[in-house]
């Protein structure tokens, strides 16, 4: 099995679809409104963004969580978990070995959290 779609709270479709073309660096891949469906490509699984879809927390992958950070704050959007190693990958059941995986944390337009997530290879 693999992961197809992720549905997210939204109950203000037009900003959390600017919120979203924000954080992702890309528009929309379908919007049905009528009936107040958005569509993301994330790497071949779809974000939905629905008024009547519960909260979820969203993890994305980014390469640089510090450069994300400072270049959402810039935007204006509410870093509530600094840039932080979470552990490192001692085997490769979640995550490449010897990567550090460093998270942070914002709050998007709606309300929802959503985490950013570094594999990060430590310094010798």
């Amino acid at each position: 099995m693999t992961l197809v779609q992720v549905a997210q709270r939204a109950e203000d479709l037009g900003r959390a679809t600017r919120f979203y073309s924000e954080l992702l660096g890309r528009p929309p891949l379908a919007m049905y409104d009528p009936p107040g469906l958005v569509f993301f490509d994330l790497g071949g699984t779809r974000l939905l963004l629905e008024a009547r879809a519960p909260s979820a927390v969203l993890y994305l992958r980014v390469e640089d969580v510090e450069a994300e950070v400072a270049r959402l704050e810039a935007a204006g959007v509410t870093i509530t978990g600094r840039p932080h190693p979470i552990f490192r990958h001692d085997d490769d059941t979640l995550g490449p070995v010897g990567t550090e995986e460093w998270q942070a944390f914002l709050t998007d337009s709606e309300g929802n959290t959503v985490g950013l997530v570094e594999l990060r290879v430590p310094d010798a």
